[in-house]
């Protein structure tokens, strides 16, 4: 994964990330991943709603090119 600094967080629009806060960033595939397995985590452990989880499901599934049709 890339290594995403401070800096370069700070630097980021708020359209890339997922969660509440600037929490959860999606800025690459890699991240996107990232999100959704730490968002499960968090809704396993009970600090996470299944809502917000789902949006961050679906902010990452734009990244990451699912949730739509691929035309060939």
């Amino acid at each position: 994964m890339t290594k995403l600094t401070t800096k370069k967080r700070n630097k980021l629009p708020g359209s890339e990330f997922a969660g509440a806060d600037r929490s959860y960033p999606v800025n690459d595939k890699n991240h996107a991943r990232n999100a959704k397995a730490r968002a499960s985590e968090m809704e396993h452990k009970g600090k996470l709603s299944e809502s917000s989880k789902a949006k961050i499901d679906a902010k990452a599934d734009k990244v990451l090119g699912r949730g739509h049709k691929e035309h060939r």
